[in-house]
């Protein structure tokens, strides 16, 4: 894996300060006119929901699962047990804003301010160099740009947006579509099947390994915009993907919502790597579910990078349906002033000989919050199983917060179980022994930081998370991890 090189030395105490100054700040907060977005309704009810359908010529049953989720949505009450979402306003978001009229497939019939956009941002760079498989760009609720490497679509690869999934695969995306992460799971998984639109549905065929991650990039612009991208990926027998996804926002003085539904099936002997790098800007409400269903011999990796958003609620679950299936994540938080970031992961071990591991690590500093929330739960038929937790906090300064949520829920005697968490400072004492080493005192803050979060930042595909590139070449490579 190609990654940026470290900064030199002298450039490393130049900026080490601004390095620590710069975890949970942001450098996208830049916007484009947002002229499209007039006269879009505020607030969600049946005649927003109708009008989605509408425009998007979904078929009937589309239709009434929207209808009937909106009525889920409206009776189900809002998670009373973590991060306080007592103040979000749900009147006072757009709910579908449509940039432009139609998607493309060449950067340059995109308009222009959108373009501008992404050049900024590096996107054509990727696909021009040929690191990626294939590459979706969604601008508020719509995929605006989509292409796919040809030798992947001669082999059968599907990867396209959502909307086009359900239109030229009807009978694919019907069998998968809610069957993961059905609309009554939670308030917000009602709500994104109400409201949703865009994301991307990807299906690889028995033994096809695609070798180059695919990625897609989500970019709010609007104020006060809800966002409620639907990601549908099935992985057949024995085949292999990587997917990646990466996430702006402008800053605005209004909140935007960002509540997304991600359902993977990862079927006999393949395997799933989901990355996915949340850069949102601290006005960014972020409430995600993601799931994936693993069967017999498969494993599902969750890459799980959270550096921005005011409030963050995303808990990766790996549901092991067959024997020996395994489900991993690796997650990585900063929380910085005015960020909460509540994390963690979710492993469900429905059959024997299945194995599961945990690694999250979490970064607070300048009265930033992070917790980790995790379930572990081993079933009467899943003996032999494994399962093992690793939480690792670390506080920067005396005013920020972390803490630990884990909830383990064993129905077998023969299981294997294992949980660790730890919860440290940086201490005058490392500071001491680095600094006797001729360190100065920034330099030794950061190499500490740095070292902290190396295990999950050497996972980061940094290359194809463009909108990261230049921030964690400072946040974790630049002397803070």
């Amino acid at each position: 894996m190609t990654q940026a090189p470290p900064l030199g030395a002298e450039e490393r105490r130049m900026t080490d300060d601004e390095i620590i100054g710069s975890i949970g700040k942001y450098e996208f907060g830049w916007h484009d006119s947002d002229d499209y977005s007039k006269g879009v309704p505020y607030g969600i009810d049946e005649s927003v929901v109708r009008h989605i359908s509408d425009v998007k010529g979904e078929p009937q049953w589309m239709r009434e699962r929207r209808l009937k989720a909106l009525e889920l949505f409206d009776r189900k009450p809002m998670p009373a047990w973590g991060p306080d979402l007592s103040g979000v306003d749900f009147d006072a978001f757009k709910y579908y804003v449509r940039p432009t009229d139609r998607q493309v497939n060449d950067w340059e019939d995109l308009p222009e301010e959108i373009r501008d956009t992404y050049d900024r941002l590096g996107i054509p760079e990727a696909e021009k160099a040929r690191l990626v498989s294939g590459v979706a760009a969604q601008y508020e609720s719509e995929v605006v740009y989509q292409q796919i490497q040809e030798d992947l679509e001669r082999q059968g690869v599907i990867f396209t947006d959502t909307d086009t999934g359900l239109r030229e695969h009807p009978e694919i995306f019907e069998e998968y579509f809610g069957k993961c992460v059905p609309a009554g799971d939670n308030k917000f998984s009602a709500l994104n099947t109400a409201a949703w639109s865009g994301g991307s549905f990807v299906y690889v065929p028995k033994g096809v390994h695609v070798n180059i991650p695919l990625q897609a990039y989500f970019r709010i612009n609007t104020q006060a915009m809800g966002q409620f991208e639907r990601t549908l990926i099935i992985a057949d027998e024995g085949s292999y993907v990587h997917y990646v996804e990466g996430c702006t926002a402008p800053i605005y003085d209004e909140n935007s919502l960002h509540s997304g539904v991600i359902e993977i099936f990862v079927k006999k002997d393949a395997r799933v790597r989901y990355t996915t790098i949340q850069n949102w800007s601290t006005n960014v409400l972020n409430l995600v579910t993601q799931r994936a269903m693993v069967d017999e011999g498969g494993t599902m990796e969750w890459v799980d990078g959270n550096m921005g958003a005011a409030i963050t609620m995303k808990y990766p679950a790996c549901f092991l349906m067959g024997a020996h299936a395994r489900g991993e994540t690796l997650s990585i938080g900063f929380a910085g002033p005015g960020q909460q970031q509540d994390t963690g992961a979710k492993m469900v071990h429905m059959a024997p000989h299945t194995s599961s591991s945990i690694v999250s690590k979490s970064v607070s500093r300048g009265g930033g919050r992070t917790s980790y929330r995790g379930l572990v739960q081993v079933n009467a038929r899943a003996r032999h199983s494994k399962s093992n937790v690793l939480c690792d906090a670390l506080l920067v300064d005396k005013v920020s917060r972390t803490d630990t949520y884990p909830y383990v829920d064993v129905r077998t005697d023969d299981v294997e179980m294992g949980h660790e968490a730890t919860v440290s400072k940086v201490s005058a004492d490392q500071l001491f022994y680095l600094m006797s080493r001729g360190l100065a005192e920034n330099e030794a803050m950061a190499t500490i930081v740095r070292g902290f979060v190396e295990p999950i930042a050497k996972e980061l595909p940094m290359e194809y998370a463009l909108e990261l590139n230049r921030l964690i070449e400072l946040q974790m490579e630049g002397s803070v991890g």
